[in-house]
């Protein structure tokens, strides 16, 4: 049987075969979230006929449990067994899967009950277990090899996670709204998600945790805490990151509801939506670090914030189309923005805290910053679940006429139910980017200057990967050679003239001497 208790001394054998393990995990742990959590959670909460309001409280969820992050430093410090709570936290979390499974079969507010009280128990185990998670994993992956063993395990969380999210999806579309067989569908699919968990959990059992060093004395959160509450930078730039995770997730964790329910599109095309999202994130994320890296923090929030909101206002034109293909179409290009948007905005918002804490209390800053997005982005969606049945009774119709000589157009504009919504998170949002301009970061640029860096680096890249480019590239290289061949036969002709001329001047000279 595997021990859950940590090991005095791990050998080099058993760290080798601890990060095997810890990738070979992710594919466990990707398909049970693939399954059960993201757009597929909230097309089952609808199936079940979810109020906003409880939409509004699944969203919120993930958020508000993250706070329980703080006494489990507190539990890890005491028990120092990262192991031991990670794998009975894990086990604990999934098992409320089958409970969520059950419920695909019932209708009433009980099964809606305890489908809820699932996922919030679920996240609960998941901020407890992602505690001792993080701090066993800094200790086990040496620190030359952390970034690449990270990085093979986020690209197979992340195929794993397209590929089973888009075959849900799939199997969802094939069978009838309301129907047994879309019980059957949703019920194996949380009841698969609990078994791919557990085994997840197997593995991370199977894994060696280093024994923690001798604790240095008690933690107390309230003195973790008081500095970075006492910088006043820092408290302008955690006012910046409230107001937009407010903004922001009052607005975004409805988008499957407004396309399903108002725009009528299926479930798979929401996933589609959602490949095109983390596609445009993926590809634009080096981008970002690039820019982050050679300028400032600031100065890509600067672009990308307003983008990201500027996108989440443009969805209101969603509802203004009547083609279904112009609405598709409209809805892609919004979702390739708001991929590429937020890949600038974590980035850009993580290492500014990071860049903004003094050396030795990173943890502290790093700490509260989580602290504010969990209250922001928890708080939002709730009371945006709360106020949708005020705004779906009521609509804002604007009637825009154009009067010439030939004739009159009007365009009418009808604001119904989520648009509100969208255009609440847009004023919000501006008042986000307000906050912003407060923070002082050293080395940012002008808004201007930004977007020509990110043109410039876009062009680069563009470049780089067209395959007109290369030929262009490679009817220019012997055309260079060509200018330096012909520049050194120029210089060899120079040469070879003054030569002659010293030579012929050398002879004069010698006759000369002779008469």
């Amino acid at each position: 049987m595997t021990s859950l208790s940590p090991q005095p001394h791990v050998s080099d054998e058993d760290r080798e075969r601890g990060l095997k393990l810890l990738v070979t995990e992710a594919a466990f742990s990707g398909g049970a979230a693939a399954l059960t959590t993201g757009v597929i959670l909230t097309a089952f909460a609808l199936h079940l006929q979810a109020s906003n309001a409880m939409v509004g409280v699944l969203a919120s969820a993930p958020f508000l449990a993250q706070l329980l992050q703080l006494p489990a430093i507190l539990l890890v410090e005491r028990l120092r067994a990262r192991k031991r709570i990670s794998v009975w936290s894990s086990v604990a979390g999934r098992l409320t899967l089958a409970a969520m499974a059950g419920t695909a079969f019932f209708t009433g507010t009980v099964p809606l009950a305890i489908f809820l009280a699932a996922q919030i128990l679920l996240c609960s185990m998941n901020a407890i277990g992602g505690c001792a998670w993080n701090a066993w994993m800094r200790d086990l992956a040496p620190e030359d090899r952390l970034g690449r063993v990270f990085a093979r395990r986020t690209a197979w969380l992340t195929a794993i996670n397209l590929l089973l999210g888009l075959a849900a999806a799939t199997a969802l579309d094939m069978t009838a709204e309301g129907s047994r067989a879309r019980d059957t569908v949703f019920a194996g699919m949380f009841a698969a998600g609990c078994v791919t968990g557990l085994i997840s959990a197997l593995i991370v059992a199977a894994m060696p945790e280093p024994l923690m060093p001798p604790s240095p004395g008690p933690v107390r959160l309230w003195q973790l805490l008081r500095q970075p509450l006492r910088d006043a930078n820092f408290v302008r730039l955690l006012r910046f990151v409230g107001s937009w995770q407010f903004a922001i997730n009052l607005a975004t964790p409805f988008f499957t509801v407004f396309i399903v329910r108002q725009l009528r599109f299926d479930v798979s095309f929401v996933m589609v939506l959602s490949v095109v999202s983390q596609a445009a994130n993926i590809v634009s994320l080096r981008l970002w670090g690039v820019l982050s890296d050679r300028h400032a923090n600031k100065s890509v929030l600067t672009v990308c914030a307003p983008a990201y909101i500027f996108a989440i206002v443009a969805m209101i034109g969603a509802s203004q189309f009547d083609n279904r293909l112009l609405v598709a179409g409209w809805l892609i290009l919004l979702h390739l923005v708001m991929g590429a948007a937020v890949a600038g905005v974590t980035l850009a918002s993580t290492n500014i805290a990071l860049k903004l804490s003094p050396k030795g209390s990173a943890t502290a800053y790093v700490a509260a910053n989580a602290m504010v997005t969990a209250l922001a982005a928890g708080l939002a969606p709730i009371l945006g679940g709360l106020f949708a049945d005020f705004f779906s009774a009521r609509r804002l119709e604007l009637l825009l006429r154009w009067t010439g000589p030939r004739g009159d157009l009007a365009l009418p504009v009808l604001l119904t139910s989520w648009d509100f919504y969208f255009l609440i998170a847009g004023a919000l949002g501006l008042y986000a980017m307000h906050r912003l301009s407060l923070v002082a970061e050293h080395g940012e640029i002008e808004r201007r200057e930004m977007v020509n860096q990110v043109i410039s680096e876009t062009r680069r890249t563009i470049r780089n990967i067209s395959s007109v480019a290369g030929l262009r590239a490679a009817t220019e290289l012997p055309a260079s050679l060509l200018r330096d061949a012909r520049i050194r036969i120029r210089l060899a002709r120079a040469r070879a003239r003054i030569e002659q001329r010293k030579r012929g001047s050398r002879q004069g000279r010698k006759v000369s001497g002779r008469i």
